[in-house]
Parts: structure tokens; C-alpha cells; sequence
């Protein structure tokens, strides 16, 4: 590669894949010699990227923390990723995240070229969130990019849940709505868990290297949303219904799970079995009929933050000065 300036744009290429690069296979895949591979990362050094050189037979270069933010290379496929990525964190419940990542991709976008700009166009208008996404609480930024810094790195993490001590090998981090996940191997359990990231303080990199495991089923997406299904909690409901029993299981097409009891005065009342608040309301909520909520307290706390949105959502008519808004906090008007 004789032309130097894109030679160096190669290294620095290399370089930010997060591994150990030995001098020889850098000079190797360059088409150069050690010695010019040593000079160029002495002109990265110049230009501020922090390559850190390890010695030895098992030695290399890789790059590492630096007290400023150097300019990054982005393949095209990565570019149209982050900027989709940007687009989508900005309605993610990350604290902070929101305005960074708007600051970031206009940033991004002014550099894109159009082909690239239109391809990113067309992936973002045409994804909505799921109508049932409910916000989450913030994820701390520090706990996310600690987390995903280990699993890139092999390493082990430490971190508090619930004000209780756990020492992990993170696996994936997997996003529900606008919940983040952390499926990790618990080694003080000896067995998978997963983690809800808005309730992980105190993240720390060990240095210990983690062991490579293979999730149970080998479907990452779906062992995690069953554990998060597991970890939801459940309650049994007891409504009383505006309505007889016969009128209520014509309008849901079949009785609903649980007890159905006529009571005086053309009402009935539902004893449910334990089940997600969630569920409960949709049920409640497929009626149509009016009801009362008897118990639990979850429940009505859960019906009345469900009820707010839907009023929020109704509360006046869009005016010609609001523009309209695609699920997820996207503008429908181009950036």
C-alpha cells in the first residue's frame, strides 16, 4: 500500500477492533515492513489516538482510553447503523441519552452522503415502536457503556442489584420496548440471569477474563424474554362488573380466565387468577363495560398511569402549529 495517508486510514481501521494486534500480521495485511508499521502508529500517537503496545511474544497494538475523543473511521454499513442507532436512542429511556444522541447524529449527517442519508431515511419512516411500549425507568449511561465495555473486552462485571452485591460474565445486552437487559452468567448462583439495567448501580470492570458459554437454546432474544416474563410480577384481580356474567362473556367471546359471578342490580364480579397487570387492564380494557376495581392496590395504580396516557394522548386536537409525531418520539417531517 504505497499511498501513505490511506495506509494510515487502514491501521487506524484495524486498530478499532477491539482485539490485540501483533506487529507482524499489521505489516502483513499493510503490505509493509515492522519498521513502517512502528512508524505509522508513532504518527497515530501524534495525532492523538492512544495505541497502547504490549511486549513480548504475545504482545501487539491496540487502542485504549484517551483523555480526548479522537475522529473515528466508519465503514458505510456502520455509518447508516450508528445513525440509526442515534435515531433510536433518542427515545430510549437512557438519562441524558435523548439530547446526546441528537447532537451526535446531526452531527453524523452532516457528513453522510446522500445515498447513505437516504438509506437511513428509509429504514427510520419505516419502523414505528409496538402501540404497547410503556416508558421505562432511566438507564444510567455510566452502567450501560460499563456493561457493554465488558462484554466486548471477555470481562468479568461487578455491579449492586438491588442493593445486593452480583458478580457476573456478561453475555448480551437486549432491549424490550424501552427496557435494557443484561443476560449474564451469575458465578456466585452458578446459573444465568438476567438483569433490568435501570436497576444496576455501581458497575465496575473486574480485569478477569470471563469464560465463552452458549446461552440455553441458543436463542439469546428468546431466553430473555422468558426470564423477563418470569421476573414480571403477577397478581390475582377481584373486579366487580357493571354488567351479568352472560353479557361479559358474549363481549369477550368466551368466559375469561378465573370465576365469573352473578351479584344483584345486573352486576357480576371476577375473581382472576395471579397474572401481569399488563394483561389484567387489556382484558378489562377488551370489555368495553364499566367495572370497579376491588384489588389489588397494583392494579388500580397500573390502570390509573395507563388511563393518563390515553388522556394525554387525547387532551386536544393537533393544531396547525404541532407537527405531527410518529410513535417512539420521531418527527414525521424529515430532518
Amino acid at each position: 500500500m504505497s499511498d501513505a495517508r490511506a495506509r494510515l486510514l487502514s491501521l487506524l481501521s484495524l486498530l478499532q477492533t477491539p482485539r490485540l494486534w501483533p506487529g507482524s500480521e499489521l505489516a502483513q495485511r499493510l503490505g509493509v515492513s515492522g519498521r513502517t508499521v512502528r512508524r505509522d502508529i508513532d504518527r497515530l500517537r501524534e495525532l492523538g489516538y492512544p495505541v497502547h503496545a504490549e511486549q513480548g511474544g504475545l504482545g501487539g497494538y491496540r487502542l485504549t482510553a484517551g483523555a480526548a475523543m479522537p475522529p473515528l473511521l466508519l465503514e458505510d454499513d456502520e455509518a447508516v447503523a450508528v445513525a440509526i442507532g442515534l435515531r433510536t436512542a433518542a427515545a430510549q429511556a437512557v438519562a441524558g441519552a435523548d439530547e446526546a444522541a441528537v447532537r451526535a447524529l446531526r452531527k453524523l449527517l452532516q457528513v453522510l452522503s446522500a445515498r447513505l442519508r437516504s438509506r437511513v431515511d428509509t429504514l427510520v419512516f419505516s419502523t414505528v415502536a409496538h402501540p404497547f411500549s410503556l416508558a421505562a425507568e432511566p438507564v444510567d449511561p455510566d452502567a450501560l457503556i460499563v456493561t457493554a465495555a465488558t462484554i466486548a473486552n471477555h470481562e468479568r462485571l461487578r455491579f449492586q442489584y438491588r442493593d445486593e452485591d452480583r458478580h457476573v460474565e456478561p453475555h448480551t445486552l437486549v432491549t424490550s420496548g424501552q427496557h435494557w437487559y443484561l443476560l449474564a452468567f451469575d458465578l456466585d448462583r452458578d446459573d444465568w440471569r438476567t438483569f433490568r439495567l435501570d436497576r444496576v448501580t455501581q458497575s465496575a470492570a473486574t480485569g478477569a477474563r470471563a469464560t465463552t458459554r452458549q446461552v440455553p437454546g441458543g436463542d439469546v432474544a428468546a431466553f430473555v424474554a422468558s426470564r423477563a416474563m418470569q421476573m414480571a410480577p403477577t397478581y390475582p384481580a377481584d373486579v366487580l362488573i357493571h354488567a351479568p356474567v352472560a353479557h361479559v362473556v358474549d363481549r369477550l367471546g368466551g368466559p375469561p380466565p378465573g370465576t365469573l359471578t352473578d351479584l344483584p342490580n345486573d352486576t357480576c364480579r371476577w375473581l382472576a387468577p395471579p397474572d401481569t397487570p399488563d394483561w389484567h387492564t387489556l382484558r378489562l380494557a377488551s370489555m368495553g363495560l364499566p367495572f370497579e376495581i376491588i384489588g389489588p392496590v397494583e392494579l388500580a395504580a397500573h390502570l390509573k398511569s395507563t388511563a393518563a396516557l390515553f388522556q394525554a394522548a387525547t387532551a386536544g386536537p393537533t393544531g396547525p402549529g404541532r407537527r405531527q409525531r410518529r410513535p417512539g418520539g420521531l418527527s414525521a417531517q424529515r430532518a
